[in-house]
C-alpha cells in the first residue's frame, strides 16, 4: 500500500502538463483555488515521464489526474467508506486513504470537482465528520471554492 506523498518528496517542479478536455476543465479549476499547487505528476519512479497533475495544499496531497482522465483522491478512511458507500467514487486499490473517479464526460466535471472539494477542505482543516456528512447529502458535491 502506497502511504502520502509529501510535494518535497515528488521530485522536480514541471507545470501541469495538457490533459484530456474534461480533466482539464476540473484541473483548470482546481489551480486557481487558494493555497493550491498544480505540478506534474511523475510515473512513480521516473521524473522524465509525466503520468498527468498532481494538486498541493502545502505539503499534502489533494489528489492527482492522470493522462487518461482517471482522478486519484486523498481522503482519508472514513470519507473514502463513505463515498464507496454511496457509489460517488471507486476505491483504490493500493491505498485505502485514496478514492478513484474517472473524468470523460462533461457530467463528470462536477462531480470530479466536488470530491476534490472535500479533500481540499480536508487538508485546509475541516472536520472529518462533518465531511462525511456532506459526502452523503446529495447536492453537496457540486460545488467549487
Amino acid at each position: 500500500m502506497l502511504g502520502e506523498m509529501k510535494l518535497s518528496s515528488k521530485g522536480r517542479f514541471a507545470p501541469p502538463p495538457n490533459l484530456p478536455e474534461h480533466a482539464q476543465a476540473v484541473s483548470t479549476a482546481l489551480s486557481g483555488w487558494a493555497d493550491m499547487h498544480a505540478r506534474t505528476h511523475w510515473l512513480l519512479g521516473d521524473e522524465q515521464v509525466v503520468d498527468g497533475a498532481d494538486f498541493y495544499v502545502g505539503q499534502e496531497e489533494v489528489g492527482h489526474i492522470h493522462l487518461g482522465g482517471e482522478a486519484h483522491i486523498e481522503v482519508g478512511r472514513k470519507l473514502r467508506k463513505a463515498l464507496i458507500a454511496s457509489s460517488r467514487a471507486k476505491p483504490f486499490r493500493y491505498s485505502d486513504e485514496f478514492v478513484v473517479f474517472p473524468i470523460r464526460s462533461e457530467g463528470d466535471i462536477q462531480s470530479a470537482l466536488g470530491l476534490f472539494q472535500l479533500a481540499y477542505d480536508r487538508r485546509r482543516g475541516a472536520q472529518e465528520s462533518d465531511l462525511v456528512v456532506r459526502a452523503s447529502e446529495p447536492h453537496a458535491l457540486a460545488s467549487s471554492p
